[in-house]
């Protein structure tokens, strides 16, 4: 064989391991629709994560993909196994240096929680982001399987998902024809805060048949003031508290003894960290806020 087909065979050789590592690659790839409509392709499934919120942290541990999340920010205490993951700041501050040792493969960021100069430098140094933030309970289920598609975790993602589908479609069917009662979220006392009918809380509530008496409002989260809380006369108030027991927050309202809510003690408290995030426990406080409005309605 001459030296010319030789080296002609070689670069064929060498070409054709090429082309099939490269649909090897192909076949493995991961793609992704964040929640900013932003495609995000990986070669690989991730291994190496972090996430930036306590939400996605609990969301990632949701879609099976826990034992890859190698690093959290403050307040991401569910499942208690993230306790023990090593800190990159806040979600409003995150320590960049400490998240570029780490080297990660894949950043789970929030939407509206994440400062914006420091997910543009992420995005400038080439690391993988996605970003999430659900708004209703279908896009808890998506972002599920989502994630569960980057961290190649789909089987335990995606009966997670189905798991937390179903159970609120059981809820809706549940409360389909219930009897409408008034209802006022309070978000924060000192300044009064509530949420309006975009919100996921706002969406609970109506799912358990509440009328959310500031469910027009145009903000997301409005303030407003204890007088037209009064005006609109709710026959119950519900905010969240650390393990939905009484903490004095809605002791203010207690003074004014006309106030339906009051005159029926229907003053409740919602675990706070499952109403206030949208991940899969979200469904076992819709089941606690659907039971206190059954309460409301009986008295």
């Amino acid at each position: 064989m001459s030296i010319h087909r030789l080296g002609v065979r070689v670069a064929l050789g060498f070409l054709l391991v090429v082309v099939v590592q490269s649909l090897s690659a192909g076949e493995v790839q991961r793609c992704a629709v964040d929640d900013m409509g932003k495609e995000l392709c990986i070669p690989a499934p991730a291994h190496r994560i972090v996430t930036l919120s306590p939400g996605a942290t609990e969301l990632m541990f949701a879609a099976g993909a826990g034992d890859k999340v190698v690093a959290v920010v403050n307040y991401s205490d569910y499942p208690p196994e993230a306790l023990k993951l090593p800190l990159v700041g806040s979600h409003t501050r995150v320590d960049m240096e400490a998240l570029l040792a780490l080297r990660p493969d894949l950043v789970i960021t929030w939407v509206t929680g994440n400062p914006p100069a420091q997910m543009e430098l992420i995005d400038e140094l080439g690391i993988p982001a996605f970003a999430i933030e659900p708004r209703t309970f279908e896009g808890v289920s998506s972002v599920i399987e989502r994630l569960a598609t980057l961290a190649g975790t789909e089987h335990e993602g995606l009966a997670e998902a189905e798991r937390f589908r179903v159970g609120i479609a059981a809820l809706s069917e549940q409360y389909r024809n219930a009897e409408p009662i008034p209802v006022f979220y309070q978000v924060w006392e000192q300044p009064l805060m509530t949420i309006n009918n975009d919100h996921l809380i706002g969406k609970v509530l109506q799912l358990c048949g509440g009328v959310n008496v500031f469910g027009d409002m145009p903000r997301l989260v409005p303030r407003i003031s204890s007088e037209v809380v009064l005006q609109a006369d709710p026959h119950a108030i519900l905010t969240g508290s650390v393990e939905g027991v009484s903490d004095g927050q809605l002791d203010m309202w207690k003074q004014y003894s006309e106030l339906t809510a009051v005159k029926k003690n229907n003053l409740f408290f919602v675990p706070a960290s499952p109403i206030s995030r949208p991940t899969p426990r979200l469904l076992e406080a819709t089941r606690i806020v659907c039971d206190y409005l059954d309460s409301a309605r009986e008295r």
